[in-house]
């Protein structure tokens, strides 16, 4: 399957957070790689979206929309850092 490149997350992710979620810089837990959300590997939808890291593929994060609702689900990731 074609990857997206993750800017394609910034909609979905507008509504989860208060800021700009593909600038936010994120630490993967598999390998370490440093790097804005918006270089993840994307895939997705039509049922939701799973960014995986541009270094090693590990997931990164995942958005599920159903029935106007939207889950996320960062466990690949050790931490995000946003601007203040």
């Amino acid at each position: 399957m074609k990857h997206l490149d993750g800017n394609v997350l910034a909609g979905p992710a507008a509504d989860l957070f208060a800021f700009e979620a593909t600038t936010a810089l994120g630490r993967c837990g598999a390998c370490g790689d440093v790097a804005a959300l918006a270089q993840a590997r994307v895939y997705g939808p039509p049922m939701g979206y799973v960014a995986r890291c541009r270094s090693c593929d590990s997931v990164l994060l995942v958005i599920v929309e159903h029935e106007g609702r939207a889950t996320l689900t960062m466990r690949g990731l050790r931490w995000v850092r946003v601007d203040a």
